[in-house]
């Protein structure tokens, strides 16, 4: 990073872990830097052409089902210098476990789990992890289920803690269809949807004489 008085603040991407109920702010993970590209798909809901009913064309079910996937690189030789520091001791073990955790369930959790089936009371059901929300600076804040975590370590300290990663993120978009309306996350997504929208309006519109035509 630059320490010249009149270089630009650089917004960090990351991700912040959410109470599912609340909405309380449990962790936030800054990427130590940009990934350098973004790689999003989208699934549209389109009514299907079985339903046999040609005006049904043009209709949308819901939300398009949204992926995202970036690779992100964390290294510590900036931070080793700085004495009794996390990243001196653990290398980048806190931050790669503070990502994997993420796609955990706790610990106390399945040990609750484990006794309540010991007594034969356990109703079977998943495990609600953190919410999950995706920060790509202001305009892009969105709800997300990680799908695919990915750590490649390249490099060790002489106690073989990883000093360089490289981690590859999949996350799949939770929208309405996912969610309610009244939930922190619904809200969110509609929050991102309506952020969309704003900024496809201030696209100005193009002419039929730029695409060779007089009109349709």
């Amino acid at each position: 990073m630059s320490t010249f008085p009149g270089s630009p603040r650089i917004v960090k991407s990351g991700i912040v872990a959410l109470d599912p109920q609340t909405g309380a702010v449990l962790h936030i993970i800054p990427l130590q830097y940009n990934p350098d590209t973004m790689t999003r798909s989208f699934q549209i809901k389109g009514v299907g052409a079985e339903s046999g009913d040609r005006i049904e064309a043009l209709r949308l079910k819901g939300p398009p089902v949204e992926t995202i996937k970036i690779d992100a690189e964390i290294d510590a030789a900036d931070q080793l210098e700085i004495a009794d520091s996390s990243i001196t001791k653990n290398g980048l073990h806190s931050i790669l476990a503070a990502l994997e955790i993420l796609v955990y369930p706790s610990s106390a959790t399945l040990q609750q789990n484990d006794a309540a089936a010991a007594t034969g009371t356990l109703e079977i059901v998943p495990v609600e992890a953190s919410l999950t929300v995706f920060v790509f600076g202001p305009k892009r804040i969105v709800p997300v289920r990680i799908t695919e975590l990915s750590i490649t370590e390249e490099a060790f300290d002489t106690a073989l803690n990883p000093i360089r990663a490289k981690v590859s993120l999949g996350m799949r978009v939770l929208t309405i269809d996912d969610v309610g309306f009244s939930e922190k996350s619904g809200g969110l997504f509609m929050a991102y949807l309506r952020a969309k929208e704003h900024l496809a309006a201030q696209n100005s519109s193009g002419t039929f004489g730029v695409l060779g035509i007089n009109g349709l």
